[in-house]
């Protein structure tokens, strides 16, 4: 049954943010799926994933875009320029901060390398932001590592910037303040009727969604072994006649002496890798999944445009 559009709401949520602010975990947290891969590794989130989440009369549909952050190679300016885009073609823009470093440097303590680093990558979409001319909302991540008291103030800094239209306190963790925050958000979007089927979470295509269920498994197992330049492609996606999935995927990396980090000793890597993401799938799909995972070297994959396309992301940037 078609909602009434008189009492609905849809419309588009940009969700922006340094690497690791926490946006894949919290746009998961919204939809109340997993709609995009969240690692403790930086740049997870390769292109936009569209997550929809149902609040109240309105449907949010959330654009997970990369991270922004000093662009050096062509997939980085590619990235960037996706999260941009997203940015200016939503109806709402969400900005995500980690707000550990912002507190800690209130508190007088020393910062981690990676601290300033997420500073100076918050400090640079704030630069966007102010170039854009749009006001945003921002989430002040991670709120729950602090006392309340010492948050304030950097609120109070954050909210004298004049960039932000209101400033929502969250935890995307444990969902300390998420469900004020989606309240709030579903005021902002246009009337309309729903632009996805109500029941649907995600528009992600069910191969590219696999590949990072993968990638996901492939970025947990080996942490700082392996850079993150590595994709996954599913090459064949089978139905077959007792109702069961067989995906073949190729796992590409950029030099020969990583093939054997993934595929590890007697290839029990590859093995474990590939057990985790066909036991995700299977509960994804709520059906059985043959998964088979093969290794490729490809030196020059990040210089290819077919490497890009199938994500939505540009290659002449």
């Amino acid at each position: 049954m078609t909602p009434d559009t008189e009492n609905t709401r849809a419309g588009f949520v940009a969700v922006i943010g340094a690497p690791n602010a926490g946006k894949s975990t919290l746009v998961n947290r919204m939809v109340g799926a997993k709609v995009a891969i969240v690692t403790q590794k930086v740049q997870t989130t390769r292109f936009p994933v569209r997550g929809i989440a149902m609040v109240n009369d309105a449907q949010l549909v959330l654009v997970d875009t990369p991270g922004i952050f000093r662009t050096r190679r062509r997939l980085d300016r590619a990235m960037v320029k996706a999260a941009l885009a997203g940015a200016e073609e939503a109806d709402v823009i969400l900005h995500v901060i980690d707000a550990t470093g912002w507190v800690a440097e209130k508190l007088k303590r020393p910062l981690t390398p990676a601290q300033k680093r997420s500073m100076e990558d918050d400090r640079r979409v704030m630069d966007d932001l102010k170039e854009l001319g749009r006001p945003a909302i921002l989430a002040l991540n991670k709120i729950d590592e602090f006392d309340h008291l010492e948050v304030l103030p950097v609120i109070q800094e954050l909210s004298e910037l004049g960039i932000y239209s209101d400033i929502f306190p969250i935890s995307a963790s444990n969902g300390d303040g998420v469900s004020k925050l989606a309240d709030h958000l579903s005021g902002l979007v246009p009337e309309s009727p729903y632009l996805y089927d109500p029941e649907q979470t995600a528009d992600l295509p069910m191969r590219l969604l696999a590949a990072e269920v993968t990638r996901e498994k492939l970025m947990l197992r080996l942490h700082e072994e392996l850079p993150y330049q590595l994709m996954v492609d599913t090459e064949s996606w089978e139905e077959r006649k007792d109702g069961s999935v067989r995906i073949q995927q190729a796992v590409i990396v950029g030099r020969e002496n990583h093939k054997g980090m993934v595929l590890g000793k007697g290839g029990n890597s590859i093995k474990e890798i590939g057990k985790r993401a066909r036991e995700e799938l299977e509960a994804m799909l709520d059906r059985k999944v043959h998964l088979f995972l093969f290794v490729k070297v490809d030196e020059r994959w990040e210089e290819k445009k077919d490497s890009y396309t199938p994500f939505g992301l540009e290659f002449d940037v």
